[in-house]
């Protein structure tokens, strides 16, 4: 029972966080925005970005459900904001991926030491942005009432998270080697199909938002 109820949140868990995350086009960002930088330098960034990756993933699932309850906001406006947020930015990625990647690489450059750019704007919001927490949460707000259920439902979760940290860290770590496998231009052809993806991915999270508002309300005057 426990390790079926486990397995289960694992899946629901891993599969949501892999497709907002993206680890291969996170890592073609994480390249471009550390391109000034030693290999050494881009080692380090890739250990503290899949930590802090770790720990935002993991506050999330956690706590994000009643940080909403407290302050009255419902799991429907979540993911109607966070689809938005999401598509909005997919949407330039895909019409001008170029200058987005610029922009991201002065970002970055002009962010100075390891310490002040691992967290932002590496991990946020580049790696695990509003799309993320926004999955996350949902998938928190998921899980069972009370008993042993929540127990193994948040070890299936974490072990989810760990998981895509784990996957964030291998990926960002072989972004160089990545980027010399697909080149200039499969790198472009990859941001923009990555990019078109994540575009869906929005429109159907804030889709499901709008649907978990309205249809109550049509349920209530039918």
């Amino acid at each position: 029972m426990g390790l079926a109820a486990t397995s289960s949140a694992f899946l629901l868990a891993i599969s949501g966080l892999f497709s907002i995350i993206n680890p291969v086009g996170g890592a073609l960002i994480f390249h471009d925005a550390t391109s000034d930088r030693t290999h050494a330098e881009r080692l380090a960034l890739a250990n503290r970005v899949g930590l802090y990756s770790l720990l935002v993933m993991l506050g999330a699932l956690w706590a994000g459900s009643y940080v909403l309850n407290f302050f009255g906001i419902t799991l429907g406006a979540l993911r109607i904001a966070g689809g938005l947020v999401v598509a909005s930015n997919a949407w330039q990625r895909l019409n001008a991926p170029e200058q987005q990647e610029a922009r991201k690489q002065r970002q970055a450059e002009h962010s100075g030491p390891i310490e002040d750019v691992a967290f932002f704007p590496l991990t946020m919001p580049f790696t695990t942005g509003p799309g993320t927490i926004s999955v996350a949460i949902s998938l928190g707000a998921e899980r069972p009432a009370r008993g042993d259920g929540l127990l193994w439902f948040f070890l299936g979760a974490s072990a989810a998270a760990a998981v895509m940290a784990a996957l964030i860290l291998l990926a960002y770590r072989t972004a160089e080697p990545l980027m010399g496998l697909l080149g200039p231009s499969g790198a472009r052809i990859v941001a923009r199909m990555m990019a078109f993806l994540l575009l869906c991915i929005g429109a159907q999270i804030a889709i499901t938002g709008v649907q978990e508002l309205v249809l109550p309300m049509l349920a209530g005057r039918s």
